[in-house]
C-alpha cells in the first residue's frame, strides 16, 4: 500500500533537494511526495519543482506562512493514506527505508509509531556522534526480539519519558493516529516528544526497528540549540514533565510517574549543556538550566 511521505519546507533549498532525491532513490517505488512550501522566500524552489517529472511528487505552497506546527497539521489534514512520514526538509532516507518501516507495520500490525535505525550527520552531510546521541542510542534505546522491539502504553511512556530516544523526521505514523491525536499549543520545541506520549497514554504502541534506513541532519545553530541558550527548551520540559507525572499519575501509571518526577535523564542533559550555556547563552538561559537540574 502507498505510504505519503509530507515535507513541510522552511530552509535550504539545496538541501531540500537532496530529501527529494533520497526518497526517489527507495527500493520500494510505491509512495508519493508531498513538499508543502511554507512560504520560504525564494521563487526558484517551486520553478524547481515545476520541472521535475515524476507523477509521485506534488509540490504546493501555503498561500500564508502557518509556522512549523500548524504546517505539521496541514500534512496532517492532506493525508489519505493508511501510514505517512513526515521528513524533515534537510533529513535523508536511504534507499531501504520504506522496506524498513513496512516490515516494522507488517510485524507489528497495531503500531502507531515505527522508528527505523538513524544515524547522525552534521550540516555537510558527516557523521557525527554527538554526547546526547551516544546516550539516544546505546544507553535508552529498547532492544527487541526478532529484530524489533515493541513498546505499549505504559512502557512506551516510560521509556519516552526517561529520556526520548526517538527522532521525529525519521518516524512513520498511522495516519488516523495524528487525525485523532493533535499536537500541543505552546510547546514548539518538544512537540514531538508531547504527542509521542499522548499517543502513548492513548494505549498506543510504538515499534523501533533498528536496522539503519535513515540520516538525521544536526545543525549547530538549530532552533532547539538557540532555545538551549536562552531558557525556553528547559523551562518546556520542566513544565511538561510536570504534566506527564499528573497524567501518569491519574491513570494509575506508577514507574512513568516516578521516571516523570526524577527526571534524571534531562537533568543529566542539563548538566551536560550547562558549559555551552555558560559560555553562549543568556542570564536567563543559565538561570533556566540551573533550575532544570536542581529544582524538585
Amino acid at each position: 500500500m502507498t505510504i505519503e511521505i509530507f515535507v513541510p519546507f522552511w530552509g535550504d533549498p539545496a538541501l531540500l533537494y537532496a530529501t527529494v532525491a533520497s526518497v526517489q532513490a527507495q527500493s520500494d517505488p510505491d509512495w508519493r511526495l508531498i513538499v508543502i512550501d511554507d512560504c520560504y522566500p525564494d521563487a526558484s524552489v517551486a520553478a524547481h519543482f515545476a520541472g521535475v517529472e515524476d507523477a509521485r511528487i506534488t509540490y504546493t505552497r501555503n498561500a500564508k506562512n502557518l509556522g512549523i506546527t500548524e504546517n505539521y497539521r496541514e500534512a496532517i489534514r492532506r493525508a489519505s493514506t493508511e501510514h505517512i512520514v513526515i521528513l524533515g526538509c534537510d533529513d535523508l532516507m536511504h534507499p531501504n527505508y520504506l522496506e524498513v518501516v513496512r516490515r516494522a507495520f507488517t510485524l507489528v500490525p497495531d503500531a502507531d509509531v515505527v522508528q527505523p535505525g538513524v544515524q547522525v550527520i552534521d550540516g555537510h552531510g558527516t557523521l557525527v556522534l554527538p554526547l546526547a546521541d551516544r546516550v539516544k542510542q546505546r544507553v535508552l534505546a529498547p532492544r527487541g526480539r526478532d529484530g524489533v522491539a515493541v513498546l505499549r502504553g505504559e512502557r512506551m511512556a516510560t521509556s519516552l519519558i526517561r529520556g526520548d530516544w526517538l527522532y521525529w523526521p525519521s518516524l512513520a505514523f498511522r495516519t488516523a493516529t495524528l487525525k485523532r491525536i493533535d499536537f500541543r499549543d505552546g510547546l514548539p520545541i518538544i512537540q514531538d516528544l508531547a504527542l509521542l506520549m499522548d499517543i502513548a497514554f492513548d494505549g498506543g504502541t510504538l515499534a523501533y526497528a533498528p536496522t539503519l534506513a535513515f540520516s538525521y541532519r544536526r545543525h549547530h545553530e538549530s532552533a532547539s540549540q538557540r532555545t538551549l541558550l536562552n531558557g525556553q527548551r528547559f523551562r518546556d520540559e520542566r513544565a511538561y514533565y510536570r504534566d506527564a507525572a499528573l497524567l501518569a499519575k491519574a491513570k494509575g501509571w506508577r514507574r512513568t510517574y516516578r521516571t516523570a518526577r526524577m527526571r534524571l535523564m534531562s537533568r543529566l542533559h542539563g548538566v551536560a549543556e550547562l558549559p555551552g550555556v555558560l559560555r553562549r547563552g543568556t542570564v536567563a538561559g543559565l538561570q533556566s538550566t540551573l533550575a532544570h537540574i536542581f529544582a524538585p
